[in-house]
């Protein structure tokens, strides 16, 4: 990695590029430390101090910072993220959508300009929403009455503006700098706050402690961060290469084709997004009940949301909210399908095979071929699913059993190892098109 890093800073263009991200993501970190005005960052920051096991930990590691510090960036990028998946969804569900996306870059464009507007309308609904919460639980400087509406539309219209720039950076990222700029925001977000949370670790565990006891501790710590990182990079790079036989042609006088390629299946077709929908589906009512002040009676709804809330889970004085965890697996799985159906189509893949002369060996064109990728893609799905059950599950595991609550779980593990691969390739084939355009002027 710090080789090709070197070999990067070497080229004019990449190191322009390099640079131009790094500035951007230090804007970032800037507006991550800029408060909205209206609302009271004290008051608030103690709330979210004893929410963060409550479905927030995550959400304040992707923001970076800014949702604790209530920053005018606090909506972060999720509302785009949100919106692409929206997107995908919809892309599938309506045949218009889907043609757009066949025609091409001219298609790409239009679904990634409705996608941007959907963006606003989300961050619009969100903020809104935040905004009415903090009014509820007294988090606004404002008095009652006029100068609080004022307050109330002040903060809604910064937080979605701070989210559409967000979104910009990101797009401007990808355009003039290195990898996606939407992920290397959640990377560096992430990244954010892990010294934070090794600082959490080491007064939980090591501070205070024996020799012995502290060194012993810090071992484990740093051999099971260091097993996640490793899991995971397995994990992300797990390929199963599926042969693929073109039959010669004849063109002219000439024979062509004849070729041997392959068809990669990732282990991890789905990536982090089914972790994301779990997640998401089990926390927002959790978070929803805790901006609203209530969860936290004796009574079954109380009971329901504490089952659904990951501060409970894998604790062994409250076995019964255990079972949230099941739940939470079930869909994790779930997900991984039902996302890997809606990006991956075995039958279209089986017809433009067909089409261009293509054969898996041993499998003939058309449906059998679409019948044995199918079963292919589940068994690869079914052991992404328990490699993306094992990482999300680990942190799960350690906070309920010894309380080491941090923000860097195996969600953020993924996201963070994820964008470091792409973004090194990225790095890597540009390197590679110049090194070749080089040659050739030569």
């Amino acid at each position: 990695m710090l080789q090709t890093l070197r070999n990067a800073f070497k080229i004019k263009d990449i190191r322009s590029r390099i640079v131009y991200t790094f500035f951007m993501l230090v804007i970032i970190r800037i507006g991550s430390q800029l408060p909205i005005p209206g609302v009271n960052t004290a008051v608030f920051s103690a709330w979210f101090a004893a929410q963060t096991a409550n479905g927030m930990g995550f959400f304040d590691a992707i923001t970076g910072g800014s949702f604790y510090n209530m920053s005018i960036f606090a909506l972060s990028v999720s509302p785009y993220i949100t919106s692409s998946i929206i997107m995908q969804l919809l892309t599938i569900a309506i045949p218009a959508l889907e043609e757009m996306q066949k025609d091409g870059e001219d298609g790409r464009k239009k679904i990634n300009n409705i996608t941007r507007y959907v963006t606003v309308v989300l961050a619009l609904i969100e903020s809104t929403a935040m905004t009415i919460g903090f009014s509820r639980g007294g988090y606004l400087v404002a008095e009652e009455g006029f100068s609080q509406v004022l307050v109330f539309i002040t903060i809604v219209v910064t937080l979605t503006a701070g989210s559409t720039a967000m979104m910009w950076i990101g797009e401007r990222i990808t355009e003039n700098g290195v990898g996606n700029g939407i992920s290397i925001i959640l990377a560096i977000n992430i990244i954010s706050r892990m010294p934070s949370d090794i600082a959490t670790l080491y007064d939980q565990f090591i501070a205070g402690k024996s020799i012995q006891v502290g060194i012993l501790a810090a071992v484990i710590i740093i051999a099971i961060i260091v097993g996640m990182v490793f899991f995971v990079v397995l994990l992300q790079g797990g390929v199963r290469k599926i042969p693929v036989q073109y039959s010669k042609k004849i063109q002219g006088r000439k024979q062509v084709g004849g070729q041997s390629t392959h068809i990669p299946l990732k282990v991890n077709t789905a990536g982090v997004i089914p972790v994301i929908f779990a997640q998401s589906l089990l926390q927002t009512p959790v978070i929803i009940a805790g901006l609203l002040g209530k969860g936290n009676g004796t009574g079954i709804g109380s009971q329901i949301l504490k089952g659904m809330n990951q501060q409970y889970w894998c604790d062994p004085d409250q076995p019964i909210y255990s079972i949230g965890l099941l739940v939470y697996i079930v869909l994790l799985v779930l997900f991984a399908y039902f996302y890997t159906s809606i990006t991956f189509n075995p039958n279209e893949i089986a017809n433009n095979m067909k089409k261009a002369g293509g054969f898996i060996p041993g499998i003939r064109p058309g449906k059998p071929t679409s019948d044995y990728l199918n079963k292919i893609l589940n068994y690869i799905v079914f052991i992404g699913a328990i490699g993306l059950m094992i990482v999300a599950v680990a942190p799960i595991f350690f906070n309920g059993v010894f309380s080491a609550n941090v923000s860097f779980a195996g969600t953020s593990i993924i996201i963070v190892v994820g964008v470091i691969i792409e973004t090194l390739k990225q790095i890597e084939s540009q390197m590679l098109v110049r090194y070749y355009k080089g040659f050739l002027n030569d």
